[in-house]
C-alpha cells in the first residue's frame, strides 16, 4: 500500500511540474507577443493591427515548438535505430 501512495504521490508531482512548465512558457509567449505588438495604450481596445500583430506572433511561436518538437522525435528516432548515427548528427 505504501509503494501504491508513493506512485501516486509521485504522478501527481508530475503532474503538477508538466502545468507549472505549461503555464510558464504560456506567459513568457503572452508577454512576449504583448511586448512586440501592444503599442497604444490610449484605449482599452487592441488595434486590428496590433491583434494582427499577435495572432501571427503566437501563430509562428506554436510553429517554432511544433517544428522543435518534431525534430527531436526524429532524433530520438534515430537514436533508437543507430545509436553511433545519432551522435554523430548531434555532433555537427
Amino acid at each position: 500500500m505504501a509503494g501504491t501512495q508513493m506512485q501516486m504521490s509521485q504522478q501527481i508531482e508530475d503532474i503538477v511540474k508538466q502545468q507549472r512548465e505549461f503555464i510558464g512558457q504560456y506567459n513568457k509567449l503572452v508577454e512576449s507577443c504583448f511586448n512586440d505588438c501592444v503599442t497604444d495604450y490610449t484605449s482599452r481596445n487592441l488595434l486590428k493591427s496590433e491583434i494582427s500583430c499577435a495572432t501571427n506572433c503566437v501563430e509562428k511561436s506554436l510553429k517554432k515548438t511544433q517544428r522543435i518538437s518534431e525534430r527531436f522525435l526524429e532524433h530520438q528516432m534515430q537514436g533508437m535505430q543507430d545509436p553511433n548515427a545519432a551522435l554523430q548528427a548531434l555532433a555537427k
